[in-house]
């Protein structure tokens, strides 16, 4: 029997799935898979509250939730493709699930997005995706320490200087965008910038 803490994350979860349960329920399982640490069910639950929070903002929010979803859903830390078998996976899901294909094509770019989070200027459910997926950077000191402690956990394959050198070049690149987030305040844009500096400063 699944403990009570798993039921409950995984009904509040499908309660925020817009299509049928069945592949809903598929997803959640893949959220919940035993080497994530901290790609999620939490993370998905936090960046569909950052989605609904700013859904004004974007064209489309139902895509940018739907590819909330998929973005993540295949991750495997070995694998150099996840975006690409994510989006892969929601277009056959979505396919599956009869969504028009304009909507289906939209998820899918949204997933492929999530590699360089840097949307173009006027592509606001792009924007509203990455700010959600990027809005752990703004945290506190403590809750940023703990996303980081949770990445390493789950690279634990990886050396110490292997995972040093690969995560000072993902934070040099989050550091180049002309800004990490689009439509977040300039609250969160400080404080991410403040934490990813500190990181880099690590290594």
């Amino acid at each position: 029997m699944l403990p009570p803490e798993y039921v409950n994350v995984h009904d509040d979860l499908l309660i925020r799935w817009p299509l049928q349960e069945r592949f809903g329920a598929g997803l959640v399982e893949r959220w919940r898979e035993p080497h994530r640490r901290y790609h999620t069910v939490e993370h998905l639950t936090a960046m569909l509250d950052v989605i609904d929070a700013y859904a004004h903002a974007a064209n489309d929010p139902d895509a940018v939730r739907l590819a909330a979803w998929f973005h993540d859903a295949i991750y495997a830390p070995k694998r150099t493709d996840n975006e690409e078998a994510s989006a892969a996976l929601a277009g056959r899901m979505l396919s599956s699930a009869g969504l028009p294909p304009a909507r289906v094509a939209e998820v899918r770019r949204l997933v492929l997005l999530t590699r360089t989070h840097d949307p173009a200027p006027k592509d606001t459910n792009g924007a509203l995706l990455c700010d959600a997926d990027l809005a752990v950077l703004a945290g506190s000191a403590e809750a940023y320490a703990a996303y980081v402690f949770a990445v390493r956990q789950e690279y634990a394959h990886v050396s110490d200087p292997a995972f040093a050198a690969g995560r000072a070049e993902v934070l040099r690149e989050i550091l180049a965008l002309p800004r990490i987030f689009r439509l977040l305040p300039e609250s969160y844009e400080n404080a991410a910038r403040a934490n990813v500096h500190a990181e880099l400063s690590s290594y």
